[in-house]
């Protein structure tokens, strides 16, 4: 990466059929200083304009023409098939566990899933974005905690204590070390304490730090998919 391209803005692609949350959402990221790229109504014309366009991130609804069904969750499913670098965060109105499982896959880097309420808390908002475009992961916390109530007693989340299962589902939202203790209201050193545990009781080995905490991630939402 060069200098230019880390000081460019990060670049959106945003896919929604109601004008106004479009128009809003674009506002609010350019005023955070993201580069809109392309706007879109429709799922296949997001898809093409994406692909041309190639940004960092694209934000996309589930629910979209040409269909309205689930034709935005298709397009960003086939996005990260053709296109992997580009980060998607889905918008949706449904708290939906299912959705996030088939957008995810078996790749977390760079995916995300908010109910739509939560871009009127722009800061956090952003941060997703900003995240999700950066490779990590961005989940919605009323979806971590459906799927943290599916948990079953012959799953891997079944060595993990309560407060471990607390941290692990924290961290499925995408939150540092330092978001999760502000969270649970607990210390820096308590939080790695239970990371390490997280890893070794899931029998995740030494890598990349931040590859360990993807892996993690992904076998927290394989335990709350229930629809094998």
């Amino acid at each position: 990466m060069t200098d230019n391209d880390t000081a460019r803005p990060l670049r959106v692609a945003i896919g929604e059929d109601d004008v106004l949350l479009r128009e809003g959402v674009a506002r609010i990221l350019t005023g955070a200083g993201l580069d809109v790229v392309a706007l879109s109504g429709d799922a296949d014309d997001l898809l093409q304009r994406t692909l041309a366009y190639r940004p960092d991130v694209v934000i996309a609804d589930v629910q979209m023409p040409p269909r309205r069904q689930d034709d935005g969750l298709r397009a960003a499913m086939e996005l990260r098939r053709r296109s992997p670098g580009i980060g998607v965060l889905i918008l949706s109105q449904f708290c939906e566990p299912a959705y996030v499982m088939d957008l995810v896959g078996d790749r977390p880097e760079g995916v995300g899933y908010l109910l739509k309420e939560r871009v009127g808390d722009v800061t956090a908002f952003v941060d997703a974005v900003t995240r999700v475009a950066a490779g990590g992961s961005a989940l919605d916390p009323e979806v971590v905690g459906r799927m943290l109530g599916r948990r079953t007693k012959e799953g891997p989340l079944r060595l993990l204590t309560p407060r471990e299962l607390e941290v692990l589902g924290a961290m499925a939202e995408g939150l540092s070390n330092s978001g999760v203790a502000e969270s649970l209201l607990i210390s820096h050193a308590s939080v790695e304490k239970h990371v390490t545990a997280i890893f070794r009781k899931l029998r995740i080995t030494p890598t990349d730090s931040e590859h360990r905490r993807v892996q993690a991630v992904l076998t927290y939402l394989r335990a709350g998919d229930h629809r094998r």
